[in-house]
């Protein structure tokens, strides 16, 4: 019998999986696993399939071909892309916190606070500001203690220096919480500095790595063109652009 120790299975492992609606594939041939703590960012245009990849990686569409395993027991926090609440429908910060699981009010509290946003709890949800509301779904998501958080594109609607301001929060999370982070970023140009790995997406993975190996890929080049230069920019913290106003996230 081997001594060798036993890999530890990813997160969620994703083999030869192809998906979509009504018989037509949105995506195809898909190779992915995720790790424990790391930050995977993907990337696309517009009907790339990087909304049927969160369906298919949360179990809420089966892949047509292929298959998707997850860790036993993997516990998954997402935070939608929007979510329309009815102005008409009172409903507390707090309340909204406790879907549909009942929480203590205690870790309420202590998330709100965590994620920036102390005291919310007997605010109405229809009365947040769109950073306020981004920060509440995360607090939520953060509530079922996920392995993962997978986030489909978190900061749409947000002012350059709250971006920044909202990325540094997940990178402190993901360091506190060691879970893994999936974020769907609708700008092509501009991934959070602390990812790990970009995925590329049109149908299928164009390419994949660290940032500056994906920047440097023709099919990057190809699929999004010269853009800002070519340049995938990194939202960077500390001191690295202090003179770059809204993405180090100081400014305010």
């Amino acid at each position: 019998m081997s001594d060798l120790p036993k890999q530890p299975m990813s997160l969620i492992d994703v083999t030869d999986m192809s998906a979509g609606y009504a018989g037509i594939a949105a995506l195809r041939d898909m190779n992915l696993s995720i790790d424990k703590g790391e930050i995977v960012t993907v990337i696309g245009p517009n009907g790339s399939g990087k909304s049927t990849l969160i369906k298919v990686l949360m179990g809420v569409i089966a892949p047509s071909e292929g298959r998707v395993e997850r860790a036993p027991g993997l516990s998954i926090g997402y935070v939608p892309q929007a979510l329309s609440i009815d102005a008409s429908l009172p409903i507390t910060v707090a309340r909204f916190l406790s879907l549909p699981k009942p929480q203590k009010a205690s870790e309420i509290a202590a998330m709100l606070t965590r994620v920036g946003v102390p005291g919310l709890e007997g605010r109405q949800m229809t009365a947040l500001s769109g950073g306020q509301f981004q920060r509440v779904l995360l607090a939520r998501a953060l509530l079922a203690k996920p392995d993962i958080l997978i986030l489909d594109e978190p900061t749409q609607g947000l002012d350059q220096p709250g971006v920044a301001a909202f990325y540094r929060l997940i990178e402190e999370v993901r360091t506190e919480l060691g879970c893994a982070i999936l974020l769907v970023s609708h700008d092509l140009h501009v991934v959070m500095s602390a990812t790990d790995r970009v995925l590329c997406l049109n149908g299928h993975i164009c390419c994949e790595g660290a940032p500056d190996a994906v920047l440097a890929a023709p099919e990057y080049r190809a699929l999004f063109g010269d853009g800002t230069g070519g340049a995938l920019a990194l939202y960077q913290h500390h001191h690295d652009h202090d003179h770059d106003h809204g993405t180090n996230g100081h400014q305010h």
